[in-house]
């Protein structure tokens, strides 16, 4: 019965008691603000239902606009549980409202666009007539009930009125009222009076303390341009000492400008003296690396050579070799000197 009356209202999706086996709280929300939104399109509901507390609120809003406006009183916990329970809420919603778009036979009226733009125009039309009615309803209530409470008090009144109009009226007793009553506009009257001249006092003591006040403002102002105009005795010293003060501060300045750019300097030295030292002393490792390699390169062709030379020529070439190690040492010396 929900989803064909929900079908038959109109809404533009699909719903099937499937949704409903599980809680889903956004389709309960959704459906909800649709149908406050067809029953008072201008009803101002959040539709923020991100965080436990937004949904709690929107649950509240939504079951006091349905009692305030539609007299429809909903279960907020089950409409917050968003499961099968909560279509039973949902459905006290929509059979009023199915119930209003209903034909005279009793048929259901499939609602199209146009039929439902009517509808709404009409609802917010009559909102205003809506909202007086109330009012005035509830004024009538209040006069009946103390027209009710009135006449509850006939009874006793009007016997003391019948005595009243019976007896017949004197005029000394008349006199009397009239005076006391003469009497006690005149007391109101001079006690207005007074106030009036009680103001009139008070009017001319604020003025005269207006008027004081001005002339301590005035002489206040005169002390404070003679102060300004006289000039402190310690004013010469004290311009002395600034100017002497700018004068070192600038001094200072250009004493530091001066340290900082020699320790610029000097750290820019050290850091080329550094370069150059390790440049130098990797120069040093790498030719005596390279005069190891020529040693033992020397040294095995030496090998060699004694290997394939005879007895025989032994003699005679005993003077080319101290030549060949003569220069060779020769050179390394060089290399080392270098």
């Amino acid at each position: 019965d929900f989803t064909e009356m929900m079908r038959a209202l109109g809404y533009p999706r699909l719903i099937s008691m499937e949704n409903f086996h599980t809680p889903n709280f956004m389709l309960v929300s959704e459906v909800l603000l649709w149908l406050v939104k067809r029953y008072e399109p201008q009803a101002d509901i959040p539709a923020d239902v991100e965080t436990e507390q937004d949904r709690v609120f929107f649950i509240k809003a939504v079951a006091q606009f349905m009692a305030t406006k539609a007299h429809i009183k909903l279960n907020t916990k089950k409409l917050y549980q968003a499961d099968g329970y909560a279509v039973k809420e949902l459905l006290k919603v929509t059979s009023v409202l199915y119930g209003a778009t209903n034909m005279k036979g009793g048929e259901r009226a499939d609602l199209r666009e146009e039929d439902y733009g009517k509808f709404k125009l009409d609802l917010g039309s009559k909102i205003a007539d809506l909202k007086a009615a109330r009012q005035l309803a509830s004024e009538i209530t209040s006069k009946g009930a103390v027209l009710y409470d009135l006449l509850g008090k006939e009874m006793e009144l009007r016997e003391a009125r019948t005595e009243s109009i019976a007896r017949p009226l004197e005029i000394n007793e008349a006199e009397k009222v009239m005076k006391i009553a003469i009497d006690s506009v005149l007391e109101q009257v001079q006690k207005t009076k007074d106030m009036l001249n009680n103001v009139a006092l008070d009017e001319t003591s604020l003025e005269a303390k207006i008027e004081k006040r001005k002339l301590e403002l005035e002489r206040s102002q005169k002390r404070l341009q003679t102060l300004q105009s006289v000039r402190p005795a310690f004013m010469d010293e004290y311009e002395k000492i600034e100017e002497q003060l700018q004068k070192q501060y600038s001094s200072y300045l250009e004493k530091f400008r001066n340290l900082t750019y020699m320790e610029q300097l000097l750290d820019d030295h050290r850091r080329a003296e550094q370069e150059m030292f390790e440049e130098a002393a990797n120069m040093l490792r790498l030719m005596q690396n390279r005069l190891k390699e020529e040693e033992q390169h020397l040294l095995k062709s030496e090998d060699n050579d004694d290997s394939d030379i005879d007895i025989q020529e032994d003699e005679g070439s005993d003077s080319e070799l101290d030549g060949q190690i003569i220069k060779q040492h020769t050179s390394t010396e060089a290399l080392l000197q270098g």
